[in-house]
């Protein structure tokens, strides 16, 4: 079979050397810009599958309503792609003009270590595909400036001048008609003509701050007889030339009939050279896929063994009754890994019951962690596992029912549940903290969770603390140092030396717990800051702490119902578990004796102030409507990250 690259050549050659038609589509060339981004072998086969689709999923867009967006594919592997044609166009040579931009577009597929992105300005059509959600961009680091190659010849004071009224004018005028705008200035018989448009999801702000930005940048061109400014929200164009309005309106006659077959032969090209990549991934995916069933077939043939001879086998059938057939009423919240129901078992014991998600590729690895890592320890501040059903339709967890819900659910919700304590939040602290030591130093097994936050930190009826959810959690082995491994967890709460190098020990969850203290405390999130001039949580504990004010920073509703001396202490403690060197932070077993007032409270360090923020996105074009259409594209609600892909709160 030949190869991708090879067929991608091929089809550019084919591509350019079609012969243009007398109907103008204006698929000149004005810049094509690729991104470069680091993406592993794998990420890069199965990106190229999502953009393929992405491609095929956004023509008819383009050809029903002249502009289209399309989200193809899941985590690392997310295509965004965003196509529109120039509103003077007839709708002929706007297929025509973007069955071109599509060839030539893949020129930036990934197939080279470092490209994940690209984007393709024609002067009649544009075209853009990336992997994260840039719908809402009027201007970036990618923005370019493209003059002519031929200098004015005539009056260049004039020519100026007037090259500098008509981007005015339409920098003015686009934004109040729809994005878009297109006239000449003639002064001193001298004309010069423009054309102006903001792409469809870019609002009336944005827009004129685009065309702003592109009034700014034009200046540079004059005295060359032509330019453009091709920002990442709008295209402007000036040219002594009168280049629009020769786009017909109808299929045109004779040699122009030529326009409806080339774009029909580019159409046909570029999904024979689609389909044929898709073949040349066929094995690699086919492959990957009979990798993928023989270890989970393996993993659960053990788990099968195990679970049928113990006391955690129960059926599925009796879940589902247990949690009437999974009704919305009873649904405790969703996660990462699944949803969790409130159940009864025929007995009347309360519990927990989680439903694993299939379409995650770690729903084997966090059943198999739940099970066979977390069935045989039992401790007062670990959520007991209670049994578990994978005979079913579906992979089903028990959990012992914690009534009272989690801290994030007190501390940030704080919505029917009612306000801690300083004694709760100290309590909670300590139990936290014991549970943590007992996984990394008393029990049988070394065990490392990966996943400490709040969400993940249940309270019963006595505000008893509850460590939950050992899907991500890792065996640690007794004659390692550390673990190298893929990352996985929640930013925000993740050690500098996990996400900077992959180097998992103990001191990943220390650095957890120690952001968990100063948020209980503080009654704010880690790594809320939405800009550099707004301080995260663990900047503000340590600016106060070198000020000798750590009592300020407690949470405003318990003033006057705490004890400084202990407040300060405890975040001392917080700030010693999140200190930037991993060697620095205390183990879990020290930092009980801390708690307790059994060890000296060492000066800490400088945490690293890791800042990761970002707000949901909900694109929307100038009518308020979405514009883009994906079979698999979910807005997230989580923070989580699995051993593939990372979400940023």
């Amino acid at each position: 079979m030949a190869s991708p690259l090879l067929l991608i050549m091929l089809v550019i050659i084919f591509s350019s050397n079609i012969i243009r038609s007398l109907s103008d589509p204006r698929a000149t060339e004005a810049a094509l810009v690729c991104t470069n981004k680091t993406s592993s072998q794998s990420d890069r086969q199965v990106y190229v599958a999502s953009f393929l689709a992405a491609m095929d999923a956004i023509s008819p867009l383009v050809a029903r309503q002249g502009y289209g967006g399309v989200v193809n594919g899941t985590g690392n592997n997310t295509v965004y792609a965003f196509g529109e044609c120039m509103k003077d166009l007839s709708q002929t040579d706007c297929n025509l003009c973007f069955a071109q931009c599509k060839t030539q577009i893949l020129r930036c597929l990934p197939f080279q270590r470092l490209t994940r992105g690209g984007r393709l300005f024609y002067d009649g059509c544009y075209l853009r595909y990336d992997d994260y959600m840039f719908f809402n961009e009027s201007l970036d680091a990618e923005d370019k400036t493209v003059c002519g190659v031929n200098d004015f010849g005539g009056n260049q004071s004039l020519f100026k001048a007037n090259v500098a009224q008509l981007v005015r004018n339409m920098s003015v005028e686009a934004p109040k008609t729809d994005g878009f705008f297109k006239g000449f200035v003639n002064r001193g018989n001298l004309t010069v003509y423009g054309l102006a448009q903001c792409w469809e999801f870019v609002n009336g702000t944005s827009c004129e701050k685009c065309l702003k930005d592109s009034v700014s940048r034009i200046g540079s061109c004059p005295p060359k007889d032509e330019g453009r400014v091709l920002n990442a929200g709008c295209y402007l164009r000036y040219s002594t030339k009168k280049f629009y309005d020769n786009s017909s309106t109808t299929a045109p006659s004779g040699n122009g009939g030529g326009s409806r077959r080339v774009a029909i032969i580019l159409a046909a090209t570029f999904s024979a050279v689609a389909f044929l990549l898709i073949l040349a991934f066929i094995s690699f995916f086919a492959k990957k896929r009979v990798m993928k069933q023989k270890r989970e077939k393996k993993q659960l043939g053990a788990l099968l063994q195990t679970v049928n001879k113990s006391r955690l086998n129960i059926s599925y059938e009796t879940l589902e009754r247990a949690t009437d057939y999974f009704n919305n009423a009873n649904k405790l919240g969703q996660g990462g890994s699944g949803s969790v129901y409130k159940g009864v078992l025929p007995n009347g014991q309360a519990v927990a019951v989680k439903r694993l998600f299939f379409n995650t590729t770690q729903w084997v690895d966090h059943f198999f962690n739940e099970v066979n890592l977390i069935s045989g320890i039992q401790h007062k501040n670990l959520v007991q596992l209670l049994g578990c059903s994978i005979t079913g339709p579906e992979s089903l967890l028990v959990y012992e029912y914690v009534p009272n819900g989690s801290l994030h659910d007190h501390i940030f919700v704080k919505k029917n549940v009612q306000p801690l304590s300083w004694e709760d939040r100290y309590k909670i602290i300590l139990g936290t903290a014991e549970g943590l030591a007992f996984l990394h130093e008393e029990s049988k097994l070394r065990i490392i969770h990966r996943d400490i936050k709040l969400s993940n930190i249940l309270v019963d009826e006595s505000f008893t603390p509850k460590i939950a959810d050992f899907g991500l959690a890792r065996l640690f082995p007794e004659d390692k140092t550390h673990i190298s491994t893929a990352i996985a967890g929640t930013l925000g709460y993740m050690a500098p030396e996990y996400v900077v190098r992959g180097k998992l020990t103990e001191k990943a969850d220390v650095y957890s717990f120690g952001v968990l203290v100063i948020e209980v405390i503080c009654g704010k999130r880690n790594n809320n800051a939405v800009s550099q001039n707004s301080f995260s949580v663990l900047q503000k504990a340590w600016k106060l702490y070198g000020t000798g004010k750590l009592g300020e920073a407690v949470e405003a509703s318990l003033q006057g119902n705490f004890i400084i001396e202990e407040a300060s202490r405890l975040l001392q403690i917080g700030l010693l578990c999140v200190q930037a060197s991993a060697e620095l932070r205390p183990s879990m077993s020290v930092v009980v004796k801390m708690l307790n007032n059994q060890h000296e409270i060492a000066q800490p360090t400088q945490p690293p102030f890791l800042n990761c923020s970002s707000s949901d996105i909900s694109p929307l074009n100038r009518s308020g409507t979405p514009y883009f259409q994906s079979d698999s594209y979910t807005q997230s609600s989580g923070n989580d990250m699995t051993d593939s892909f990372i979400e940023a709160r």
